[in-house]
């Protein structure tokens, strides 16, 4: 066979059956779907299934004491705090830089993108310990801090400002794509209508990116509540005042407590699936609109 009727028969090939390239034999198939489902079972729903079970061993009595214990209490309130006062900043930075990066052109627009994805790329705990050369007794800014009576390692505003670090990205980097694919067409439309720029924004930037920007925030939540590394070196692991979560369960069981361990794992583990199940509702809406939104701007182009 020639090169010409080799090229002929590749693109009779591609114009062909779909059946036929795409589908695999039945043993194939199921092979491939037990394994998987096999995986599944043994990584992720065997170890939930043990998680409560374990944290169940005592009875529902000692269960709650467990979660009511005053350092339990302490350690969800701290959690909870960190991770707004994280969602919070980072929808608003991550908005503003999307804004910024998908609408405009400015200096500087590619080391923006560098630093956003900067805590990708570095260690949790390298970024706690950034903080403590900082922030610390020792560190740059330590004399000062001292001086004026003000403490960020090892008391909530470290705590704060390491869980904040390591949620930075997810808001933009959930934006930035959704805003570049959406172009800039309807802001430019509404800015010759004679609307102004938080009008412009509020009535049709905002509608366009909502549920992207849910799901940034929800993928910036659970970061937020299950980050371990770089809290665990700014906290001082004080009970009662500088223990999340994740450091509480760590604490309990390094103390041989096992099954309040496992009661306060639990209630991430709760918090965890409560937020997966909203990530994939509104992931599946999300991905829908992502679908919709290129026919759309062709509709209207056209």
């Amino acid at each position: 066979m020639d090169n010409g009727k080799l090229i002929v028969s590749l693109k009779d090939g591609e114009r062909g059956d779909p059946s036929r390239s795409l589908t695999e034999p039945r043993w194939v198939r199921w092979t491939l779907i037990a394994a998987a489902l096999l995986f599944m079972a043994l990584f992720v729903l065997v170890p939930l299934i043990q998680v409560f079970a374990s944290a169940l061993d005592k009875g529902i009595s000692y269960y709650y004491d467990s979660i009511r214990d005053p350092d339990a209490l302490s350690a969800i309130r701290l959690t909870l705090l960190a991770a707004f006062v994280s969602v919070l900043f980072n929808t608003v930075f991550g908005v503003a830089s999307a804004w910024a990066i998908a609408k405009f052109r400015f200096p500087g627009k590619n080391l923006l993108l560098t630093l956003i994805d900067l805590p990708f790329t570095v260690s949790p705990v390298v970024s706690g310990l950034v903080y403590v050369l900082l922030f610390g007794l020792q560190g740059l800014l330590g004399h000062w801090l001292r001086d004026h009576d003000l403490q960020v390692i090892f008391a909530v505003p470290g705590i704060v400002l390491a869980t904040l670090f390591v949620t930075f990205p997810f808001v933009s980097r959930e934006l930035i794509p959704l805003m570049q694919e959406q172009g800039s067409e309807e802001e430019e439309a509404a800015m010759v209508l004679g609307a102004g720029g938080w009008q412009t924004f509020w009535k049709v930037t905002l509608p366009n990116i909502q549920w992207g920007l849910l799901y940034g925030i929800i993928l910036c939540n659970t970061r937020a509540m299950g980050e371990f590394g770089a809290v665990s070196v700014v906290s001082g692991h004080i009970r009662g005042l500088t223990n999340t979560l994740p450091l509480h369960v760590e604490i309990l069981y390094n103390d041989y407590n096992f099954t309040a361990a496992f009661a306060v794992a639990s209630l991430l583990t709760f918090l965890a699936l409560l937020t997966l199940a909203a990530k994939t509702l509104v992931g599946l809406k999300y991905g829908e609109e992502r679908r919709i939104l290129p026919a759309a701007l062709e509709r209207e182009r056209a």
